[in-house]
């Protein structure tokens, strides 16, 4: 069977190109249907807890997606009358957003004040054109002293101010909805620096963020797949110094990225963060297949062979070891389907698809296309010996050094994995360069961070929260809570009830302290909400029946592990000091904190799938279980000293690496299989001892695996230059992965099989003709 379709592609290859073409279009016409979903949900499962608590929250309360204009004036005054009227402008204008339910800014603040037995409600700058000098130390008191403000809206040093909207999605449109808001963001925000010339303008806030994931991923495919065809192209010509293979291993490149992307679009996947790296990842998975397919022919080639017998003779030989490759690799980015977050699970299939592709196109269109492209050879100069012999007689002198060498090399790094510390910081997913990452920081040096923790309270009673007990237990919480080392700024109802509480006492200090009266409390409130313009109710911190209420603290921007401790410290304040109370805590920083987590338990198990799978195959393919276990050593090692190489290098392990261990292992086995392979046909076929096979080995397949090395690490590190955080740390340890399992499968593989078989003794046949 395999004999014909050799024969058949080389004896027909115009037929089967255009075949291949033909199905190429036909799978391409899908990819008009893949769409960029840029929603930070997109990396959570629908049965996931965290969204599922937050999704619940946001039924209750309003919901919480926002845009913050971060405004920093150059003289470091937010306090003048020019400056408190562009604000006023601004959120007028700030309206005018698609999807917004609300604005809020220093300007429209709600200020109450007493005038003899009347509550007056009004904004905080109610005529910014009549503002004199004389006004501003009045509105700067207020401002930096009212605890919904200072920390949030305006810092305490009144030198920088935010305007917040909050925008209500419709969920209807994805795909428009978040660019359609951002571009009127960035249209305000222009119009704003282009009348203040004197103020910066920075975006932050989740539609922001949301934003970024889409225009972070576009920016690196329309900049790094470019890149990586050109590394692929440079490198080929220099390794192999062939410019028809070249042109056809970019062709087979080319189809299977196209074929890949129009199979999912059909098949109804929708890109995202992640998913989006698939075509640099296809890119260089496909280029290994081309090469090992390339060196044998050229070496077949170099020993006098015409071409068509030469491609016909590497196709017999790498057939089964391309196949057996192709096959893991996608069982190893399959295993991505064990992941919580659903991006890395479509991430995983593409991937998948792409290299089966990869595989089917390399054994029919690729030899087809040597075929009728030109190739020429010069043969090797007898008793010429390039670098691969050096290396094998290196590696054969000094076998007994290498093994225990390399076994403490491999020992140490291993050490150093559980060093690594399970810890994520979202905002810190985009690379400095991104305006987001800049405004984010920016409003976390200068006034709080991004990080909210929502808190629902619920009394379990109608009005319950009018209660003296609850209040007090309300109280006592945000105290509690605002002592706290994280907390930048808490949005708690408890101060405005104690502020309507000193109102109602003719603005009398003493007063400014909960209501110990039920029906007091729910008096000032209903009248407190009764004086409220259209937008600036408290629908985002009561539900319907006032039974609960809800908190947001905004805490400095801090790591997942250092979230989850807040949160478990949240619950146990309750559980001490308030257990009647019902008491949620959600908010989308919480969900990215616990997945990183939830996410590497769930690897665990698709990497042990993958590696049983993978194991089973290899002592079927290699026909020996004990070769089988053999290759289990140099297979799992080196995602393990990646690991223990990552200590060194960051020391954190989040969402995007928990992934790299079950994606690595289907690669870095290519290596040991090719190797493997060799071996064993140069001992069984050739009669040779275990010296001679390695040698062989070196020479037959130690230069494909070096240039499929060079190529892989090549494609892996251009993903590490994504602005993307999660692609770039993913490409640099999977390069990192790859490169060292290169240096374990040459400097520890061939000591280790010379050691286990050194008790064969050698058969017919010299060394030179074994190598030669």
């Amino acid at each position: 069977m395999k004999n014909r379709l050799f024969r058949a592609v080389t004896d027909y290859p115009v037929w089967v190109v255009t075949l291949t073409l033909l199905l190429v279009f036909a799978a391409a016409a899908g990819a008009p249907n893949l769409v960029f979903k840029s929603d930070y949900r997109v990396f959570f499962s629908e049965e996931n807890p965290q969204l599922t608590a937050f999704e619940a929250m946001q039924r209750v309360y309003n919901k919480s997606d926002n845009v913050s204009f971060v405004i920093a004036p150059e003289d470091g005054n937010v306090f003048t009358p020019e400056h408190l009227a562009a604000v006023q402008k601004l959120t007028t204008e700030a309206w005018q957003i698609p999807y917004s339910t609300r604005v809020d800014s220093i300007t429209n603040f709600q200020h109450t004040w007493a005038e003899e037995d009347d509550m007056i409600v009004e904004d905080l700058v109610l005529e910014p054109e009549t503002l004199t000098d004389e006004d501003m130390p009045r509105i700067r008191q207020v401002a930096t002293s009212e605890p919904l403000l200072v920390g949030k809206l305006v810092s305490p040093e009144g030198h920088v101010n935010v305007v917040n909207v909050t925008v209500q999605l419709p969920g209807v449109n994805p795909v428009t909805e978040v660019p359609e808001v951002t571009a009127k963001v960035r249209e305000i925000k222009a119009q704003f620096e282009a009348a203040n010339p004197d103020s910066k303008v920075y975006l932050s806030g989740v539609v922001m963020m949301n934003n970024s994931f889409a225009e972070s991923s576009l920016t690196d495919n329309a900049t790094l797949v470019p890149l990586m065809f050109g590394v692929v192209l440079l490198g080929m010509i220099i390794m192999l110094r062939t410019f028809s293979g070249t042109f056809a291993t970019v062709l087979i490149i080319i189809f299977s990225i196209v074929s890949t992307m129009g199979i999912v679009g059909w098949a109804g996947f929708f890109l995202t963060g992640p998913s989006a790296s698939a075509p640099t990842m296809i890119l260089t998975l496909a280029v290994a297949d081309c090469v090992h397919i390339l060196t044998t022919m050229f070496y077949e080639m170099r020993q006098g062979v015409e071409k068509r017998k030469a491609i016909i003779d590497s196709l017999k030989i790498n057939f089964q070891p391309i196949l057996l490759t192709s096959v893991t690799t996608a069982i190893g980015f399959l295993s991505m389907n064990f992941s919580d977050s659903p991006p890395f699970r479509d991430l995983g299939n593409m991937v998948a698809i792409g290299v089966m592709l990869a595989f089917v196109f390399s054994v029919t269109v690729f030899p087809a296309l040597l075929m009728i492209l030109p190739v020429k050879i010069k043969p090797r100069p007898e008793g010429k010996r390039d670098l691969m012999h050096k290396l094998s007689d290196f590696v054969i002198a000094n076998r007994r050094k290498l093994l225990p060498g390399m076994s403490v090399v491999m020992l140490t790094l291993v050490a150093f994995l559980p060093q690594n510390k399970l810890n994520d910081d979202f905002v810190k997913y985009f690379d400095t360069s991104v305006p987001f990452r800049q405004a984010t920081d920016f409003m976390q040096d200068n006034l709080s961070g991004m990080t909210n923790v929502e808190i629902s309270i619920d009394s379990g009673e109608s009005s319950g929260i009018n209660s003296p007990q609850f209040l007090k237990v309300m109280g006592d919480f945000s105290s509690w809570l605002r002592a706290q080392p994280e907390t930048d700024h808490l949005n708690t109802l408890s101060d405005t009830i104690k502020r309507l509480n000193k109102n109602m006492h003719a603005d009398d200090e003493s007063y400014y302290k909960l209501p110990e009266d039920r029906e007091l409390s729910a008096q000032y409130l209903l009248l407190y909400e009764m004086s409220l313009p259209y937008g600036l109710d408290l629908n985002d911190q009561l539900n319907v029946d006032k039974s609960s209420t809800r908190m947001i603290v905004t805490l400095r921007n801090m790591t997942s592990k250092e979230m989850v401790a807040v949160e478990n410290r949240i619950y146990q304040w309750f559980e001490a000091n308030a257990p009647q109370l019902t008491v949620h805590v959600a908010s989308p920083n919480l969900m990215f904190a616990h997945i990183g987590q939830r996410n590497i338990q769930s690897m665990l198990i698709g990497t042990t799938v993958a590696l049983i799978l993978i194991s089973v195959l290899l002592g079927i393919a290699l026909r020996s279980v004990r070769y089988g276990f053999i290759s289990l050593l140099p297979n799992l090692a080196p995602a393990a000293m990646g690991f223990g190489l990552w200590y060194m290098i960051d020391g954190y392990v989040g969402l995007a690496l928990s992934i790299v261990a079950g994606m690595t292992l289907g690669i870095v086995v290519d290596d040991t299989v090719h190797f493997l392979s060799k071996y064993l046909y140069a001992r069984n076929k050739r009669g040779a001892s275990s010296e001679e096979a390695v040698s062989y080995a070196f020479a037959s397949v130690g230069r494909a695996l070096w240039i499929t090395t060079l190529v892989l690490v090549a494609g892996f590190m251009v993903l590490a230059q994504s602005s993307f955080k999660v692609n770039a740390d993913m490409g640099l340890l999977t390069a990192i992965t790859i490169l060292i399992a290169l240096v374990v499968d040459f400097l520890f593989l061939p000591p280790l099989l010379m050691k286990l078989d050194n008790h064969v003794s050698a058969k017919k046949g010299d060394r030179n003709e074994v190598v030669n």
